[in-house]
């Protein structure tokens, strides 16, 4: 008999967490830090393969890839060169209420999932601070989220994430494998498609990147 899987210690899944009022306060934030940081698709790096989400940042670093450069964090914009816009008072509220970390997060990465876009297994694993936890928000259509292990090809566990949902990477499953299988499309009405053609989910994604000294 196989074994079956068992969550990491540091995982944490609070359903509900935001209400619809708080949800809807972020996405018109996400909305006016376009005006100065629009959302740009990256790219692989070596390869130059585009990623299928959008991706755009809050805070002092924003976390960034392309095919020359590689995964790392810059405190400017890849396109535009300007500076990332403040990181929202809510999201700072959220990550003290549960990173259980000393210092704020620098980074909050946000993605935009269209209908058709996924994410693959992978670990974040590009900051310094790989002690903090990284606390992740969703918004918009539901998406299948998987998490495995430290290691590629083992075991792993699917749940839905819906909109307002916020899940805690922390401890042993700050390195394990995690990524969105799929969105189910036409699930929410809470991203304008005045600013979200066709719709499809945010993620909001806070880090701590320097570690503390």
């Amino acid at each position: 008999m196989s074994t079956p899987y068992v969550m990491p210690d540091g995982f944490r899944l609070l359903p509900g967490k935001l209400s619809r009022s708080e949800q809807q306060a972020l996405i018109e934030a996400v909305i006016a830090a376009q005006e100065k940081a629009p959302f740009w698709r990256p790219t692989m790096p070596r390869t130059g393969q585009p990623l299928s989400v959008k991706m755009t940042n809050f805070g002092m670093l924003g976390w960034v890839t392309d095919k020359i450069g590689g995964y790392r964090y810059e405190p400017c914009h890849p396109e535009t060169g300007e500076t990332w816009p403040t990181m929202p008072d809510a999201l700072t509220g959220l990550w003290r209420e549960l990173a259980n970390y000393p210092v704020d997060a620098e980074a909050c990465l946000v993605n935009w999932y269209a209908p058709d876009s996924k994410m693959g297994l992978h670990i974040d694993w590009d900051e310094e601070a790989t002690d903090a936890a990284v606390v992740s928000i969703s918004l918009g259509d539901k998406a299948r989220f998987r998490l495995g292990g430290p290691k590629r090809g083992g075991k792993t566990a699917s749940m839905v994430l819906s909109s307002g949902d916020v899940v805690v990477l922390g401890g042993a499953a700050r390195r394990c494998y995690h990524g969105i299988d799929r969105i189910y499309p036409g699930t929410s009405t809470l991203l304008p498609p005045d600013y979200f053609p066709g719709g499809g989910r945010i993620n909001l994604t806070m880090r701590r990147v320097k570690r503390v000294s």
